[in-house]
């Protein structure tokens, strides 16, 4: 149960401490912003939220040392050496002020957020609403559980495009994730530009149709790509709300949609066809070919101009070796690095790559099948399902662990297989991980697979509301958590989330058959 001092406090997620004083903070349209140098752009940030639904355009000052005016919201950076969490925040509002502290911007950035959700729901609103502006005063102490809160978003199966990534950036942001995983290739479409092989996108980003039965295709063409300015752009979107974009590059499968594009990286030399059907697929890069690293490393130089992430996702998972058994000259390489098997064959392919990232300052995330007891120490794991002892065994060996649990966060699955309180429930750290492991688990994410995802309407349905679940995971103290409060403040959020045209699930989705655990 919720504290009563709290009741009527309706913020995702939760914060670690809240305590209700007497009285409110009633903004107005003489109200101003106050600031240091650093924080400008967070004035500008809040300014702008502010003002659709308000119709006020708070002038923005510079924050004198002994601030005595009233009638502020101030923004302020110091150093507290009680709360080193970079991403933390406090939040002091008082009826002649509203004071948000943090050790960095970025901890600022998520104060505006809470405070963002102090307000009435209609402070959403990209239309003025006249009412009185009021929120409650309270004192707010917060930072995150884990370093890593993370989304992925497939966009090989059906490309959403610009608009419908900035608009998820934002749904983000006001929930305090700090990680997008962008999935921009797979079998079924290639969605970068890489100048250096056009054909990637000439003949790799279209595919003719989607497959609806074993024989049958749809006939409805999907294509779709970024320009590397696009994704600039896109990226420093990201940054504006302090989300940082890892983008993957999936190899040495998933990878028809390359072949098609270049058949001679490939074991058979082809011809191929993007492909039209989901699932796991025979034809994967040629490991034997040095021409496949130059292409592979060539992709990552163009990748890593774009994306300043020191994380680069190459997927590495659901890697059939027979086409690497049938061909000599992946049973040369084999034979000439002194390899035991095609399973060590893709440990060498992956530590090639994660070297030739090292080497740029990068580092290699791959998912769980890219375990090995050879694997470079540097590689990050990415858990989504199977070989979770071997994921346990690896994190007690120090390697750094990602979880994405399948049937918890897994957001393509419909809500009758991944209810919301299975995903509410869900926790990164698992129950027989020593404590002192527990910091090589760096977070969570939430995963939204395209293949029958086929328009942003319905991304927003199947991530919406269990991406808010997810955001209280990774943020919110797991003592902190319950269920029932959480739907209580997921009514709110929602509405929220309906001045922007979000298409969540209702609750006659979402609590179907829903119990509490």
């Amino acid at each position: 149960m919720e504290p009563k001092s709290n009741e009527g406090i309706s913020i995702i997620p939760k914060p670690k401490r809240i305590d209700v004083k007497q009285g409110q903070f009633i903004l107005n349209n003489k109200t101003v912003i106050a600031t240091v140098p650093t924080l400008k752009k967070q004035a500008e940030y809040l300014k702008e939220l502010i003002a659709p639904a308000t119709g006020f355009e708070l002038a923005i000052k510079s924050l004198n040392k002994n601030e005595e005016d009233i009638n502020l919201i101030i923004l302020n950076v110091e150093e507290n050496e009680s709360s080193p969490n970079p991403e933390g925040y406090t939040l002091e509002a008082d009826p002649d002020k509203i004071i948000i502290s943090g050790t960095t911007p970025q901890g600022v950035f998520y104060g505006i957020q809470t405070l963002r959700q102090l307000f009435p729901i209609e402070i959403e609103s990209p239309s003025k609403i006249t009412m009185e502006w009021s929120i409650p005063c309270v004192s707010i102490d917060d930072f995150p559980r884990f370093s890593w809160r993370g989304f992925m978003l497939d966009e090989s199966r059906h490309f959403f495009g610009k608009d419908t990534v900035k608009k998820m950036l934002d749904i983000m942001a006001s929930l305090k994730f700090n990680i997008f995983h962008w999935h921009l290739t797979d079998d079924q479409g290639w969605r970068i530009e890489i100048k250096k092989y056009p054909r990637l996108i000439e003949i790799g980003s279209k595919r003719k149709g989607t497959n609806i039965s074993l024989r049958k295709i749809d006939g409805i063409p999907i294509s779709g790509s970024y320009t590397q300015d696009e994704i600039k752009e896109i990226i420093e979107y990201a940054s504006d709300r302090y989300i940082t974009i890892n983008p993957e590059i999936d190899v040495p499968g998933h990878v028809t949609a390359v072949l098609a594009s270049y058949p001679e990286l490939s074991c058979t030399g082809g011809p191929f066809e993007v492909s039209t059907h989901f699932g796991i697929h025979k034809e994967i890069l040629c490991v034997g070919k040095e021409k496949v690293f130059d292409f592979v490393q060539n992709v990552l130089d163009e990748v890593m101009e774009v994306f300043s992430s020191k994380i680069i996702h190459t997927g590495g998972d659901e890697v059939p070796k027979r086409r690497w058994k049938k061909c000599a000259d992946c049973q040369a390489r084999i034979s000439k690095e002194g390899l035991q098997s095609e399973e060590e064959l893709q440990v060498y392919f992956t530590n090639r790559i994660a070297n030739y990232l090292e080497s740029n300052g990068r580092r290699l995330m791959g998912w769980n099948e890219i375990l090995n007891d050879k694997l470079a120490d540097n590689a990050i794991c990415h858990y989504w399902n199977e070989k979770f002892d071997e994921v346990l065994d690896n994190a007690r060996k120090g390697r750094k662990i990602v979880m994405s649990e399948m049937r918890a966060v897994y957001l393509n699955y419909p809500y009758s297989r991944t209810p919301l309180h299975r995903t509410y429930e869900y926790d990164p750290i698992p129950d027989d991980l020593e404590n002192k492991f527990h910091q090589n688990v760096l977070g969570l994410e939430a995963c939204v697979w395209a293949e029958y995802v086929k328009d942003s309407k319905r991304l927003e349905f199947q991530a919406f509301p269990r991406l808010s679940a997810v955001a209280e995971t990774g943020w919110s103290l797991k003592i902190k958590k319950d269920y029932q409060s959480f739907l209580t403040r997921l009514n709110e959020f929602n509405q929220r989330l309906s001045f922007h045209d979000v298409n969540y699930a209702p609750k006659e989705i979402f609590l179907k058959d829903d119990v509490e655990p």
